[in-house]
């Protein structure tokens, strides 16, 4: 005997907060074939903000609420991490006036078509996986804390809108940041923001560095947080971490630092005092 309407109807608005985002695949696999889906929409149950996905009527679309769906109900491996991940835990120095923030997600997957259609404040950004060589995790909520602290990855805890999602740790963001096409601006912004990294965890630095095969994103994390004198750097083991060999220039015209063997912008010693 079928499920009543009502209650079919009820169970899907009471797992639907404010913010939370059901695609249509979704809605397929669970019993809402597009007819009924349709109905709830005539019926002031369900808006659609883009082609292909719902939420409650009168909600509105997060990033949050995205990142909630893409990582556990679509099961997506991606995560936030670089830029957005330090901004959210308070390590943003440079604000980009006028733009809108730029939500920098790290993974394999293919985002769905409607991500980019949302009008959410933030701008979506594909990053590809990053410089490191774990294989793609799971974000379902059965994955151990454990599994991906030992890649630098954490679920949000404290916050009520985005408990649950998984970020970069600071750690690993700033790697990630690095990671990007070098130029000055970058650099100048990557210092900025390694400076106030002084409580930095060695081990977990020592273990993202052995599995980031980026040689200019190692060597310019370490040559910025050798600038700052962290207390933490001289607990990182380099055994096993390959910073290659030759200089890498990151700035045409810049100054070499010779420790690390890469080109820092010749002004970098004006920042911040």
């Amino acid at each position: 005997m079928g499920e009543p309407k009502n209650t079919k109807l009820n169970r899907l608005l009471e797992t639907l907060g404010d913010t939370t985002l059901v695609s249509s695949r979704w809605l397929r696999a669970h019993g809402y074939p597009s007819n009924l889906v349709a109905r709830y929409v005539a019926s002031g149950w369900l808006q659609s903000p883009a082609r292909g996905v719902y939420l409650r009527k009168g909600g509105k679309p997060t990033w949050e609420g995205l990142l909630h769906t893409l990582q556990l109900r679509e099961q997506l491996p991606v995560h936030v991490g670089g830029r957005f991940a330090l901004a959210q835990q308070g390590h943003e120095h440079y604000l980009r006036l006028g733009e809108p923030a730029t939500l920098t997600l790290y993974g394999p997957a293919k985002l769905p078509a409607w991500v980019h259609k949302l009008p959410l404040r933030a701008r979506v950004q594909t990053c590809g996986t990053g410089p490191f060589d774990w294989a793609p995790l799971s974000f379902s909520a059965d994955t151990l804390d454990a599994t991906l602290n030992a890649q630098g990855l954490e679920r949000v805890a404290d916050d009520t809108r985005a408990a649950g999602v998984v970020f970069s740790s600071p750690e690993r963001a700033v790697l990630e940041l690095c990671d990007e096409t070098p130029d000055s601006a970058l650099v100048h912004e990557v210092n900025a923001i390694m400076q106030g990294l002084a409580t930095l965890r060695p081990q977990l630095v020592s273990t993202l560095l052995q599995h980031c095969g980026s040689i200019k994103a190692k060597r310019l994390y370490l040559a910025l947080a050798d600038r700052h004198r962290h207390a933490w750097l001289p607990h990182v083991s380099l055994q096993n971490v390959d910073l290659g060999r030759g200089k890498r220039v990151l700035v045409r015209g810049g100054k070499l630092n010779t420790k690390y063997q890469i080109t820092l912008p010749a002004d970098l010693d004006e920042q911040l005092g």
